[in-house]
């Protein structure tokens, strides 16, 4: 599977105040762990919806959790 354009600031996000799993933030956004670490590492774009929700979980705005690399 190869790298994604979009990056993305969850592993830095998740890790502030209580430190929520990667488990939890599955679950607070309705997919698997698996589906989490993948985003995290670049390796699958999130859609637009899951996108949104991992914002609002994290209470970012999606531009703070994602980014795109371009070109």
């Amino acid at each position: 599977m190869a790298k994604t354009r979009v990056t993305n600031s969850i592993r830095e996000l998740r890790s502030r105040g209580d430190g929520m799993t990667q488990q939890g933030l599955a679950e607070r956004v309705g997919v698997s762990r698996q589906t989490i670490v993948a985003i995290e590492k670049a390796k699958y774009s999130p859609t637009l919806e899951l996108a949104f929700k991992i914002a609002r979980v994290l209470d970012e705005p999606v531009e703070r959790v994602f980014g795109y690399g371009g070109g």
